[in-house]
């Protein structure tokens, strides 16, 4: 059975059909000057290492025609899917819905919360808006897995250890079998990353898999072959 050589064990592959690639909040809020993540006072540049590497899998799972979903965290222009908890914790320059440089802070349709252009996607590419951490609160995700019959998820985006683990508990609890692309996930803190990849990983994969992009990618080779 084609398999992604992974941590704590082989990650088994489903038939081609079951399996979807799952990118998180690689939008511009998170990843450039301007955004959400810098108002929060992080080094937003450690984000954009990753971007390389999920396009190559995005590639590689288009040129396999497996479906991709895409999420971006935002809210609606009136803040009324935005908690007040949300919006007035933490003490950074620029709250949810203050203008900056890149228009209003992770509000929907405003250009920093578009996807980088690196990652942009095709017009049958699927892109969940999402108001919380997790890519299933308040969203059609899981909807949209059922009507495809997605049962396994290659995870990537950031970050790790917030909108990335909270979506891969959310999926785990529901039945799929989540993959974590260790090099396709990033964190502002370094050690919040390498946490969660030990997290996800402990007691035989409590929450699922580990493994890097080349492994994932002889995997999709591997099921490829065996498709043929």
């Amino acid at each position: 059975m084609p398999a992604i050589t992974a941590h704590p064990y082989d990650y088994e592959l489903p038939t081609a059909t079951g399996l979807a690639l799952l990118i998180i909040d690689m939008q511009r809020d998170f990843l450039e000057p301007g955004g959400f993540g810098a108002a929060l006072g992080n080094d937003v540049h450690r984000l954009q290492a990753i971007v390389p590497t999920i396009k190559k899998l995005q590639a590689a799972f288009r040129a396999l025609h497996l479906p991709i979903f895409q999420t971006v965290e935002g809210h609606q222009p009136d803040l009324s899917d935005c908690p007040p908890s949300k919006r007035d914790r933490g003490k950074g320059t620029l709250k949810i819905g203050d203008c900056g440089p890149m228009g209003r802070i992770l509000v929907l349709g405003e250009p920093g919360n578009r996807i980088i252009d690196e990652l942009a996607p095709l017009p049958d590419e699927t892109v969940i808006s999402k108001p919380g951490k997790g890519a299933f609160y308040q969203t059609n995700l899981e909807f949209l897995l059922k009507t495809h019959n997605i049962s396994h998820l290659i995870i990537t985006g950031v970050t790790t250890e917030v909108c990335v683990q909270t979506t891969m508990r959310e999926a785990n609890d529901r039945g799929y079998e989540c993959l974590l692309v260790e090099d396709g996930t990033e964190s502002y803190f370094p050690e919040f990353k390498q946490a969660t990849l030990e997290m996800v990983c402990a007691q035989g994969g409590i929450v699922g898999w580990c493994a890097r992009a080349q492994a994932v990618l002889a995997g999709l080779n591997s099921l490829q072959l065996a498709e043929r």
